[in-house]
């Protein structure tokens, strides 16, 4: 069984799991004090290393991702970032999303050590990195961006699609490996012509997963279940995409990639016309299994059911059903659905999450509900537009669970 140990103190949240004989650490650091972006940025990256120092888990960190409150403020961040870490800089994405807690940027971040020797880390460049331990590999593919001069929706996701699988490419993986996906879209609610930007955006997803096997053997239920990876869409700042990821690979025979439908919601994939030309190519969650332990990447999810909004304008009602809506997700119920009996998590089995919230205002209402739900737990609070205007939060994650 993975044991997750939370802790949570002025300025960082973190939560330790050791999973499959190496010891994994998911922290969020807000800066604690004021100052320039200098000083709040290295704030929060001490108390990550203070982490990853008392866990025994010097240089670990693999992937981060920093929200930002100013998007002309990512250069000098990004020359914080390299000088701070060197060598060791883990894969990391600059996020144009305010945090809701009026700081200049918020940190999380993810170290992966090993308890008996044989990890190999191995950083590729500035944006992805590679890890190796116990027969699996894992690749953290972080801010992708488009190189096309096009203006449009589509093309610029296109072109960031590709930017992923030529990273993930040149690491020695393949698309169809990834299991997770982010995607961070500018006026994520606003229209390209009379076409809705974030409809566009999936549209540009459906024809790039066109001829991808997701899966592979690994896959439960065979070759002909579609195992989309889990992902999240989200709004920023300005106009444009960015994307990152996370696959993996593995030789070994108990390793099997879940995905999770919800049993609350429609499929993303069967969405109607009325969401867009093309639905949504994604799982509402991804289970790793390894053994008789699984890893549950948890998709966006918002306060939907079946495939309509509910409590339209009322956040707190909102924050509460897309709480509940994770609740069935990960359940033991809802694993028997998918033909795994033994295995099932609750919101106590989250060890990291994100809150995305539409209105500023909203902030303390949604934390007070997300702290009575989850409990102490590493989080980030950012401001952003979610995926339909009358959407005020998205909540996404990552728990534990062991076969009993």
């Amino acid at each position: 069984m993975p044991m997750i140990r939370k802790e949570s103190n002025a300025g960082v949240g973190y939560s330790v799991v050791d999973l499959n004989g190496a010891r994994h650490v998911f922290a969020s650091a807000v800066p604690r004090n004021g100052g320039d972006l200098q000083q709040q940025a290295h704030d929060a990256l001490r108390t990550i290393e203070a982490v990853t120092h008392e866990e025994g888990m010097r240089g670990s960190i693999v992937h981060q991702a920093v929200f930002m409150r100013d998007v002309r403020q990512v250069e000098a961040c990004r020359q914080i970032m390299r000088e701070f870490y060197g060598n060791e800089l883990p894969a990391t994405s600059y996020i144009p999303q305010a945090p809701c807690g009026g700081k200049l940027l918020v940190i999380e971040a993810l170290g992966v050590g090993h308890k008996h020797g044989g990890l190999e880390i191995r950083r590729v460049s500035e944006r992805i990195v590679v890890t190796r331990h116990d027969g699996i590999a894992w690749v953290h593919c972080a801010n992708a961006v488009p190189e096309t001069p096009a203006e449009t929706v589509y093309d610029r996701a296109l072109d960031a699609f590709r930017r992923l699988d030529d990273g993930l490419t040149a690491s020695g993986f393949r698309y169809d490996q990834v299991v997770r996906t982010w995607l961070y879209l500018g006026d994520i609610v606003g229209l390209e012509g009379d076409r809705p930007r974030y409809q566009e955006l999936n549209r540009a997803r459906a024809d790039f997963y066109q001829n991808v096997r997701f899966g592979g053997d690994h896959c439960q239920g065979g070759p002909s279940r579609v195992c989309y990876p889990a992902s999240t869409g989200i709004g920023a700042e300005g106009r444009d995409v960015m994307m990152s990821c996370i696959a993996m690979a593995s030789d070994r025979p108990d390793v099997v990639k879940l995905p999770l439908e919800n049993p609350r919601q429609t499929a993303a994939g069967d969405y109607d016309r009325r969401y867009g030309q093309k639905s949504p190519k994604f799982s509402r969650a991804m289970a790793i299994l390894v053994g008789g332990v699984a890893t549950l990447l948890v998709s966006g999810t918002a306060s939907i059911t079946d495939s309509e909004t509910r409590h339209a304008g009322d956040v707190e009602e909102q924050t509460w059903e897309t709480l509940d809506n994770i609740a069935a997700l990960i359940s033991a119920d809802n694993f028997r659905r998918h033909g795994q009996t033994g295995l099932g998590a609750t919101l106590d089995d989250m060890a990291l999450v994100r809150v995305y919230v539409k209105r500023q205002e909203d902030y303390a209402l949604v934390r007070n509900i997300c702290e009575a739900r989850l409990g102490e737990l590493p989080v980030v609070y950012a401001v952003a537009d979610v995926c339909r205007p009358d959407l005020l939060v998205e909540i996404e994650g990552i728990a534990f669970c062991g076969r009993t």
